[in-house]
């Protein structure tokens, strides 16, 4: 037996191996813009700072998306996940006022499957694409010693750039300022966990399942792509004195991320609709609204914080963008957000 047959006995096949680095790299080939530099499959990515921006700063982030990959794998549909990861990330250096420029995906899995990895790069590959940012390369791990068989985990790291001096930090927010909440376009990618154990091990529902109560199937409401909101507020980013994007820990654990001392925040829950799907989930589930509040979106999944006489010029630009507002509370005295 060879090398390659023993390596294959215990786990890790290295032909399917580099049938899927060949595969990605085509997907990596498609996201290269002016910034790129080096050779695609380097060991290390490289991309140059933009010309343009003065005093650049350069705002980094990491993260995954959660257990949402194991209704990925439970639906066999694999290239959205990858989309989900790009747009967290970006989402999350936007509430610095950053602008996206390099990507680079971490995928682990108990042995690699070339069409599944290639489903998951190119899912990210789409979402840099749509962003107009390099994916500068990542890595491709087999560990079956580690992952069951049939898993893998999905995450990525963001290079993103602004301005010092446009860069935002929560800091010039103040009393009487105004919270516009923009829609989400389902669960996101946080509160898997919950949702997964209602609808699979206590509802008995399985991803081809219809609900009624919300119009499509299970994989189609739980594998909604997490929505990008470059579009709606980076143009306004200089304007606004504080932004969040609304992820694991709700409306009430990232909000107070952007507050200074001093400042908590009033949200009237009422200013917005609940979408469907979470309603279903509470009544499915027999779930408090607050525990509701502390997991998921609730339908709301980015807040930006301005003065009152800029929110009318902000919502018309994410409206522009296609992406639906509301104004959902105030700044207040205090250090905590209440919901109301």
């Amino acid at each position: 037996m060879g090398t390659a047959d023993r390596y294959r006995a215990a786990g890790v096949d290295l032909d399917a191996a580099d049938a899927a680095k060949r595969r990605i790299l085509t997907a990596l080939e498609r996201t290269r813009t002016p910034l790129a530099l080096g050779r695609p499959g380097a060991f290390g990515g490289m991309i140059r700072v933009p010309a343009d921006v003065p005093n650049p700063v350069l705002v980094m982030s990491t993260d995954g998306v959660g257990t949402k990959v194991l209704v990925a794998i439970r639906a066999g549909r694999h290239d959205t996940v990858g989309e989900d990861l790009v747009n967290h990330c970006v989402n999350d250096i936007l509430v610095h006022g950053a602008r996206p420029i390099a990507f680079l995906d971490y995928i682990a899995a108990a042995t690699i499957d070339a069409d599944t990895t290639a489903a998951l790069v190119e899912g990210v590959a789409r979402g840099c694409e749509q962003h107009a940012m390099t994916l500068v390369g990542g890595e491709t791990a087999a560990m079956p010693d580690l992952y069951p068989a049939g898993h893998y985990d999905l995450a990525g790291t963001i290079v993103g750039v602004v301005s010092e001096q446009h860069a935002r930090h929560g800091t010039d927010v103040e009393v009487g300022d105004v919270l516009i909440g923009y829609e989400a376009t389902g669960l996101h990618t946080n509160g898997y966990t919950l949702a997964r154990q209602i609808v699979f091990d206590e509802l008995g529902l399985d991803v081809d399942s219809d609900v009624p109560a919300i119009g499509m199937t299970v994989a189609d409401a739980l594998l909604t792509v997490h929505k990008s909101y470059v579009a709606a507020v980076l143009p306004v980013a200089e304007r606004c004195h504080g932004l969040a994007h609304i992820t694991g820990g709700g409306i009430p654990g990232n909000l107070v991320r952007s507050l200074p001392d001093g400042c908590g925040a009033l949200v009237h829950t009422d200013a917005w609709p609940t979408p469907e799907v979470f309603q279903w989930l509470q009544d499915s589930g027999n779930v408090t609204s607050e525990e509701m509040y502390r997991v998921f979106n609730m339908g709301v999944g980015f807040i930006v914080i301005a003065a009152p006489g800029e929110a009318d010029a902000i919502r018309a630009v994410a409206e522009h963008a296609g992406v639906g507002t509301f104004l959902m509370g105030e700044v207040v005295a205090g250090a905590e957000v209440r919901l109301v």
